[in-house]
């Protein structure tokens, strides 16, 4: 994806990952949330509530400060902008959080079965993940979780709800996002074969520094 300098750009590419993600099957109808920093760092913008993902558009998107108050765009959030802004809030580093709901990834957090890295690129992009315990959509307490796992992890489950991934920029946090769920299919096709402990070489992983 091409680097984006304007409100404009930012809109587009997150409507591009929301078509993707739908594509793909990470997420149907209106469920998931996308966001993104807007340059200079003190405002984000962020799908509106009930929006679909497969169909963004610029006026989709709300207008958020990092202190939570709505300063433009599309008049109502979703409902999990919480959940964004705090990982803005912890995360300076972070310039775009990618909230999906990938079947394998969920139904193995479910399970009790830990996602396991098993390519090059799991390892390389996803490289750990967190989980977060169940809590209800939009609340506080989902946000600060989320945000207490964002600390040490660019990628993490939410219990019987979603996954969410982080990057310094929109590619990036698709990227990881994809990545996750990939390595949760193949978890899954692995355990579905016996296998309980195919995984990257762990000495290798501790190699792997992110470009």
């Amino acid at each position: 994806m091409k680097p984006v300098h304007t409100r404009e750009d930012l809109c587009e590419r997150l409507a591009e990952v929301g078509r993707i993600a739908v594509e793909r099957g990470l997420v149907l109808a209106s469920g998931g949330n996308l966001s993104a920093r807007l340059p200079g760092g003190d405002e984000f913008v962020v799908t509106g509530a009930g929006t679909w993902l497969d169909r963004l558009e610029e006026a989709d998107f709300t207008v958020m400060t990092l202190a939570g108050e709505r300063t433009g765009g599309a008049a109502k959030p979703s409902s999990e902008w919480k959940l964004h802004q705090r990982t803005y809030q912890v995360r300076p580093d972070v310039n775009c959080v990618v909230h999906l709901h990938p079947q394998h990834a969920v139904l193995l957090d479910a399970l009790g079965a830990p996602i396991r890295l098993i390519s090059l690129d799991h390892a390389y992009y996803v490289r750990s993940v967190g989980t977060v315990p169940y809590h209800p959509n939009g609340s506080d307490e989902l946000a600060e979780a989320a945000a207490e796992q964002a600390l040490r992890h660019d990628c993490m489950v939410l219990s019987h709800h979603g996954c969410s991934s982080l990057g310094a920029d929109i590619g990036m946090a698709f990227r990881r996002a994809m990545n996750l769920e990939e390595a949760a299919v193949a978890t899954y096709r692995a355990l579905a074969l016996g296998d309980t402990t195919a995984a990257f070489p762990s000495e290798a992983l501790a190699s792997l520094h992110h470009a």
